[in-house]
């Protein structure tokens, strides 16, 4: 489960910096550039939602356990 949440989060950061150098780099072409960067966004947006819901069904099935402050202390 640790690997799974570590390759999310890299997936996560890669896509943020492929969007990043879309937004930096230099064409011509300013349509181009923009959807490949709303892409890389979007794929970014997909890969985070998809973290959420793994680790929403990592709880759902018990594999991990919430920890801090018990409710109503």
């Amino acid at each position: 489960m640790k690997y799974l949440v570590l390759l999310a989060f890299v997936a996560i950061i890669a896509s943020l910096g492929s969007a990043l150098f879309f937004m930096l780099k230099d064409g011509r072409d300013g349509k181009t550039k923009t959807s490949n960067m709303a892409r890389a966004l979007a794929f970014r947006v997909g890969f985070s939602i998809l973290l959420f819901v793994c680790i929403l069904i990592a709880w759902k099935l018990g594999y991990i356990h919430p920890t801090g402050i018990p409710a109503g202390t």
